[in-house]
């Protein structure tokens, strides 16, 4: 398997990153080692997740998705050959939530219990916080990285202009610089990634790791009317692109796919990878048949005219 290198972190790691978002959601623990034995067995080697996830299921505390994956990770005895990467900051209930120095170290001696390591490899600020000045929250992650319990850092969810920002002040003050981005990114969600984000994440040398590149599992083609998505968990995810844009697009993926002898959702995958900028779509999978699609996205390689199409249908 061919890894590509994540920034300037000194991470290597495979095309496509699995998407813990789920563990612990939608699938349980026995369906979640499942998919991870398929997923690493044919050559991949990262995973993200966040301690958030799943905080949002009635019940849950937040947490359940980094157990799930140290579970995993102690009984298969792989820890190092394991990308682990989490996130934090986002609101965890008691106050719990930003980029303090506080809650950053908090933060992290939890999520190093839950995962059972002693490290993390990239560690992400998972919500820009505003009212916590970069130098704080940058001065957290150099401990961190001192102690040996962070590899990397990396931001999600930032704006372009206060991602540039963050690594102003580390080039200023000598504080470790985030490495990578997380932005959401796919055939229909192109705008802001492509005018505000991009162009910093390409002069900075900055990774990119998307996620919802299939917008929720709306590019698998499976979602064409508002009842194709009632009751589905990702449903809220879906209609909103129900409109004439969204029907544009999955013509075009229709019609690649018909040509390429593939389902819509490698070839929206393949669409992505074949982008410069980005190291490596997130993708989740439920199932065995879901996964082994798109595991196969990254022998997928489209043609001009095929990506072409695409472009213009997603304009």
């Amino acid at each position: 398997m061919k890894t590509h290198k994540l920034g300037n972190s000194g991470l290597e790691i495979s095309p496509l990153v699995f998407g813990g978002n789920i563990f612990g959601w939608t699938v349980d623990q026995a369906a979640s080692f499942k998919l991870l034995d398929v997923f690493f067995a044919a050559g991949f080697n990262a995973v993200d997740t966040a301690d958030v996830y799943s905080k949002w299921v009635p019940g849950h505390q937040g947490g359940e998705s980094e157990m799930i994956i140290g579970e995993w990770m102690k009984q298969r005895g792989n820890r190092a050959k394991v990308i682990v990467m989490t996130k934090a900051g986002m609101d965890m209930g008691d106050g719990k939530k930003g980029l303090s120095k506080a809650h950053i170290l908090r933060s992290t001696e939890d999520s190093l219990r839950r995962l059972q390591t002693d490290y993390i490899d990239l560690y992400q600020s998972h919500i820009d916080d505003l009212e916590t000045p970069f130098e704080e929250t940058l001065g957290a992650y150099a401990e961190l990285m001192k102690q040996g319990k962070v590899r990397a850092i990396g931001a999600s969810n930032h704006k372009g202009d206060r991602l540039a920002a963050a690594l102003e002040v580390s080039r200023k003050t000598g504080l470790p610089a985030y490495q990578s981005l997380q932005p959401n990114y796919s055939l229909i969600e192109r705008a802001d990634y492509e005018t505000n984000l991009e162009p910093v994440c390409v002069k900075e040398s900055l990774g990119v790791i998307n996620y919802f590149p299939l917008a929720g599992g709306f590019l698998t083609g499976k979602y064409r009317s508002g009842s194709d998505a009632a009751g589905k968990a990702r449903a809220r995810n879906v209609t909103k692109y129900l409109n004439e844009r969204g029907f544009k697009i999955l013509d075009a993926l229709d019609k690649v796919a018909a040509k390429h002898r593939a389902r819509p959702a490698k070839v929206a995958l393949a669409w992505v990878m074949a982008q410069p900028s980005i190291t490596a779509p997130i993708v989740s999978a439920t199932n065995l048949d879901q996964l082994n699609d798109l595991i196969s996205s990254v022998e997928l390689k489209l043609d001009r005219d095929s990506i072409d199409l695409l472009n213009q249908a997603s304009a």
